[in-house]
């Protein structure tokens, strides 16, 4: 038996790698489809065949940080920028509500125009609507995090972006990365279920800087982890930057199933732009949630990350059918819950 089949092998029965390990599966690409098969059948023992949707709800394109790969950062002048009202927010929710959603997940740029009550006052709708509520708004104090747990916020997604100081800080010149670890930190004292991510393919992003990221996620004991690949902006100081790998992007999903076997993986709408069938390829290995957009109108393109992003001339109806006929399609099912993380009793500390 090779080496490399030898640590897929010993990262199945443990769920354990040390840094050199992964940097070696993820440089080696000779057994890349035993990897991702490995990483199946680890999502299929601890997670089972059901796929988690979860309406993504973008409000405000605005955001006050200016990170060099986001297509929303403040510098960015090519951007129609737009505010979801409280009316039309709610609206859009009550139609997900009855398209069969029942995860909400709020999110928008870093909008310092929506205050903290306001905030607040959209979480208790979301609640008296029947959602669990995961908020994606960036990074706040200790108090607003605890005044949005106390008014309905069930989750928190906050993308570290990668672990590496130095690279985090190329990549956002004016934040701090130790803020960054704290407010994860906060997140999980307050009892949220904690989520974050990473980009994989950033400019002077190495292998071994990849591999730290994964540890990390393990020993924080992400409950949900999101995956992606980069792909540069024309609007952004990147904009000439190389187009990351597919592969390598589910190469590292597949890494982030086998070490965290219980934990929530989505098959994000990136893996998609790059390859057509890229949700489909996320769903098999590893990946288990799935977040189409219930963002009506010209709002669906206006919220531009990065160029090509798919289902964006598509209504929240088309999406929610589409995603349905593919997860069917690979022998899955939909869950009908509200998508918690359950911890499995064999792997807790």
């Amino acid at each position: 038996m090779s080496e490399l089949l030898q640590i897929i092998l010993k990262a199945e029965e443990t769920h354990q790698l040390s840094k050199d390990e992964i940097i070696t599966l993820l440089s080696d690409d000779t057994c890349n489809q035993v990897l991702v098969q490995t990483a199946d059948r680890v999502r299929q023992k601890y997670i089972g065949d059901e796929v988690e949707l979860r309406g993504l709800l973008e409000f405000s394109n605005y955001c006050k940080q200016d990170c060099l790969y986001c297509g929303l950062r403040r510098s960015n002048r090519e951007i129609n920028r737009y505010r979801l009202s409280k009316e039309e927010i709610i609206d859009f929710a009550e139609k997900g509500y009855a398209y069969g959603y029942r995860t909400i997940v709020m999110q928008s740029g870093e909008d310092g125009q929506f205050s903290n009550d306001e905030i607040c006052g959209l979480l208790h709708e979301m609640k008296r609507i029947g959602f669990a509520v995961t908020l994606s708004i960036g990074e706040k104090s200790y108090d607003e995090y605890k005044a949005f747990k106390a008014a309905g916020a069930d989750r928190y997604l906050l993308r570290i972006e990668t672990t590496d100081s130095e690279l985090y800080h190329f990549l956002n010149p004016e934040k701090s990365h130790q803020n960054r670890f704290e407010c994860l930190n906060n997140l999980r004292k307050l009892g949220y279920e904690v989520g974050s991510g990473i980009m994989v393919g950033l400019p002077n992003q190495s292998l071994e800087s990849i591999a730290n990221d994964l540890l990390y996620f393990k020993e924080f004991d992400m409950d949900m982890l999101g995956i992606g690949p980069f792909i540069p902006n024309p609007n952004t100081p990147l904009a000439l930057e190389k187009t990351a790998e597919f592969k390598l992007a589910v190469k590292t999903m597949a890494l982030a199933r086998i070490l965290m076997p219980d934990i929530n993986i989505p098959a994000t709408t990136a893996m998609e732009t790059l390859d057509k069938r890229g949700r489909e390829k996320a769903l098999m290995c590893g990946a288990n949630v799935v977040m189409p957009n219930i963002t009506e109108g010209d709002y669906r393109k206006l919220y531009e990350l990065y160029p090509g992003k798919i289902c964006v001339d598509e209504s929240p109806v088309q999406c929610s059918s589409c995603i349905r006929v593919k997860i069917k399609a690979l022998g899955r099912k939909v869950s009908e819950g509200f998508g918690f993380r359950k911890k499995a009793k064999s792997l807790q500390r």
